[in-house]
């Protein structure tokens, strides 16, 4: 049970962590895209 409780001290915080900043990344990593995206598009309105 201690072991059980050390692995989950010790691994607990950085997935908790990890997570956290998975899901803040997530909405800039959207936003992100659609630049790229709209860029694409301008960039082919220019090219024609």
């Amino acid at each position: 049970m201690e072991e059980l409780l050390a692995h989950i001290g010790n691994y607990g915080f950085p997935v908790v962590v990890s997570i956290y900043l998975l899901v803040r990344i997530e909405s800039k990593l959207e936003e992100l895209t659609r630049a790229i995206v709209g860029l694409r598009e301008v960039l082919i309105e220019l090219k024609a």
